[in-house]
């Protein structure tokens, strides 16, 4: 028996554009002095990262697979197909690379390998929505001299910077290598520039600039609402005031919720208008009936996809605002400056009130991939027995 324990080694988030470092160390768990001590072989192994694509046939129509080699290579065993047996299509994938061939372990010996690739820049980001999902994976292929291959997988998440695939490096820059006999100095110097350019286009989300919005209906002004940025990035803090002081109109209470809108693009509709999906991350209601001022704070979640846009699907982000408010002028309770009595003051027991909503559009960009690990609840590492 062999034991393959595969882990990575900065965790389970990248941007789209980085190297993941995958160490996978083959054991022979056999102790020496066992009276059935015996070296172990395995004739090669090697790894490589895709991307399965899965839908809900109720809500898309599924698009063609684009290598249809793939269902027929599954019903055999001795062929390395890293997506074997998974649900849905392979849509990217790198080409494999050979760990070794003809490995022999001792009993007790072990031996590691470094597995290097650059998540594609191409591909979908991780996600998991009502319609549609995409996952990302990195699976090692083994096998032993005629027997069937064995595969350890070690899923992963990846996020993407949007327009970063579109950029063109300018004809003078520096990314060619300078030496013709070193190939990947030229790959390792624009590997991370993108990343650089990642984090540039990231930093936008922390330069404010002040939004104010009149809060009115068919009666009159209601108040304002101050938000102080509308772009944000995971794992931040939404933060809002309102100001209904110079109302005309009482406000009873306020919902605001931060949701996230997946909609299948037109083409892929099973069922034309109802390809469209609401998710809420967070919600604050208040009563604010006779108050001057307040806030709230939304928190974006860690775990919570980034918007973006495939031909397949987008999803993007909103604070939805609901607003319940009075007809009438709401008087509020008036106590006596020499009262030593305890007084009970009640509301009003009937109220006609009108309710109105609003939506504003946000923008969530990734965060540092680091920072995004912490919210994962799955493991960076895996491992099986051969």
């Amino acid at each position: 028996m062999i034991e393959v324990a595969a882990k990575l080694t900065r965790g389970p988030v990248f941007l789209a554009g980085e190297v993941l470092e995958c160490i996978i160390t083959f054991t022979n768990p056999m102790s020496m002095r066992s009276t059935s001590a015996s070296s172990e072989m395995l004739a090669w192994s090697s790894a490589q990262i895709h991307c399965q694509f899965s839908a809900s046939e109720h809500r898309v129509i599924l698009p063609p697979s684009e290598d249809s080699r793939h269902d027929a290579q599954a019903e055999n065993e001795t062929v390395f197909v890293p997506n074997r047996g998974e649900r849905g299509q392979c849509i990217l994938s790198t080409p494999p690379k050979i760990l070794f061939c003809d490995l022999r372990l001792d009993p007790g010996e072990t031996k590691s390998y470094s597995y290097c690739e650059t998540v594609p820049v191409d591909g979908p980001p991780s996600f998991k929505g009502q319609s549609v999902k995409y996952v990302y994976k990195l699976t090692v292929g083994c096998q032993r001299v005629n027997s069937p291959i064995r595969l350890l997988r070690v899923p992963f998440r990846v996020l993407i910077v949007q327009g970063l695939e579109n950029y063109l490096f300018p004809a003078d820059e520096d990314v060619a290598p300078s030496n013709p006999f070193l190939e990947e100095e030229g790959n390792t110097k624009k590997e991370s520039r993108l990343v650089e350019l990642a984090t540039e286009m990231l930093s936008a989300s922390s330069r404010r600039s002040l939004h104010l919005f009149n809060i009115t209906n068919t009666r009159g002004k209601v108040g304002k609402f101050c938000i102080f940025k509308t772009v944000y990035k995971i794992g931040e803090d939404i933060v809002g005031t309102f100001d209904f002081s110079e109302g005309d109109i009482p406000c009873l209470q306020y919902i605001v919720s931060l949701q996230t809108e997946e909609k299948i693009q037109e083409a892929f509709q099973r069922r034309p208008g109802q390809a469209v999906s609401l998710v809420t991350h967070a919600r604050c209601q208040e009563s604010c009936l006779h108050t001057a001022k307040t806030h709230f704070s939304l928190p974006i979640p860690l775990t919570a996809p980034p918007e973006f846009s495939t031909n397949i699907v987008s999803l993007s982000w909103r604070l939805h605002f609901e607003f319940v408010t009075s007809r009438q002028p709401v008087d509020p309770p008036i106590v006596p400056e020499n009262e030593t009595e305890v007084i009970v003051l009640s509301g009003a027991e009937h109220i006609e009130v009108d309710t109105f909503s609003w939506d504003l559009p946000v923008k969530v960009l990734p965060t540092n991939p680091v920072l995004a690990s912490y919210g994962l609840q799955f493991s960076s590492s895996n491992s099986i027995s051969i």
